[in-house]
């Protein structure tokens, strides 16, 4: 078996984590901290063999006052954040970044912007959403947002071929025997149908063919 490529495994990870939870809480928000989104990131990281190196490519420091007279320093930070693939080395992926942090001591701007910096690439590189829902709720109405799934080929086979059954055994003509049931699920063609319609309306054609076809016996 081939291993894996960088993007297949980044994938796998974005595969994994559709959702992040919100455990801290600040004086009118709650948030997803570093520790939540490294958490649930870096051990998936780990299994995939994964590698995220952030780099300071330009640096950019402002000075002001607060209202209290305190010295505030913000701090900017351009990057770039590569994944190397530790598999293949030489395989890597270069993203450019932008990262902040405010500090009254001064000595903690660059931290706390390469802190918020790498928990806000990891979110936004696979997308992860961080919403106030619970991980159950949230996966609920990611399925409800969907697409509904057509029906399959298997499943239009199998329609057809219980169409053309109960013509037969009722000795019907196929075409209003099917248009009968497409109308009993308000379409007027199979190739429109929903996929769990179909599942439906072949168990409804199957129990009433069943029943015909043992009155047609008797």
């Amino acid at each position: 078996m081939s291993e894996k490529t960088l993007y297949q495994k980044l994938q796998n990870i974005h595969k994994k984590v559709p959702y992040i939870q919100k455990s801290q809480q600040a004086s009118q928000y709650s948030y997803a901290g570093s520790s939540d989104v490294l958490g649930t990131i870096h051990g998936l990281m780990d299994e995939e063999k994964l590698i995220l190196i952030p780099q300071i490519t330009n640096k950019n420091t402002e000075t002001s006052q607060n209202r209290k007279g305190s010295t505030v320093i913000f701090t900017e930070l351009m990057m770039t954040m590569t994944w190397v693939n530790s598999d293949n080395p030489d395989e890597k992926l270069e993203c450019q970044w932008y990262a902040q942090g405010i500090d009254t001591a001064g000595e903690k701007g660059v931290g706390k912007a390469l802190t918020y910096g790498e928990k806000y690439f990891l979110l936004k590189f696979f997308n992860v959403a961080t919403d106030d829902l619970d991980p159950d709720a949230f996966q609920e109405n990611v399925k409800a947002q969907k697409a509904p799934e057509l029906i399959n080929d298997e499943q239009k086979k199998t329609l057809k071929e219980l169409f053309n059954s109960m013509a037969s055994v009722t000795k019907t003509p196929i075409e209003k025997v099917s248009k009968a049931y497409l109308k009993k699920v308000n379409s007027d063609s199979i190739e429109k149908l929903q996929e769990d319609t179909a599942i439906g309306l072949i168990e409804l054609v199957t129990n009433q063919l069943n029943k015909q076809t043992e009155k047609a016996g008797k």
